[in-house]
């Protein structure tokens, strides 16, 4: 079940600001075209780099070249944030998810992923699974990833709000 409990902050948010709905942040989520993934540099340097990525069963995925600097920095730290939202400030919604990136490697779930990343885009975006991740036309092996949510914030301009998002039960 993907339901999450909004918990507005009051200290970040417009007097009388209400949180932002779940599902508007979940929408949010499913629909963005591009996301920002920071992870840590094995220096301690943030990396922070554009990438598509898929919302499916309470996880943000996506996938990358073993050899890319996202791959080599999750090898040593597997923490990361990836954002999504709008470079205004007067209008959107802007979005936060923070955990731990893991491997997917099921071929199940590589399936299932592999159709999700198919219906979202305009057709750029197919893979096909292998035992490790993906491949895709022209392109080499791809380690997919997913980032279960340990934090999602929510943060409304316009009217500005501040949300966080609590695991139901």
């Amino acid at each position: 079940m993907d339901d999450r409990v909004p918990l507005l902050d009051e200290r970040f948010s417009d007097p009388g600001a209400q949180a932002t709905p779940w599902a508007a942040t979940r929408e949010a989520l499913e629909n963005a075209q591009l996301f920002w993934l920071t992870t840590v540099r094995s220096g301690g340097r943030p990396h922070v780099t554009p990438l598509v990525a898929v919302w499916l069963d309470g996880a943000l995925h996506f996938c990358t070249g073993p050899e890319e600097q996202k791959a080599v920095n999750l090898a040593g730290n597997p923490h990361a944030v990836l954002t999504t939202g709008c470079n205004r400030w007067d209008q959107g919604l802007d979005v936060t998810v923070e955990g731990r990136a893991r491997r997917v490697t099921a071929r199940d779930a590589l399936e299932r992923l592999a159709i999700a990343w198919a219906a979202k885009w305009d057709g750029r975006w197919r893979f096909q699974p292998t035992d490790t991740g993906f491949t895709h036309d022209g392109g080499g092996p791809a380690l997919v990833f997913a980032v279960e949510p340990d934090k999602i914030l929510a943060f409304t301009k316009g009217g500005f709000s501040q949300t966080r998002y609590l695991p139901a039960g």
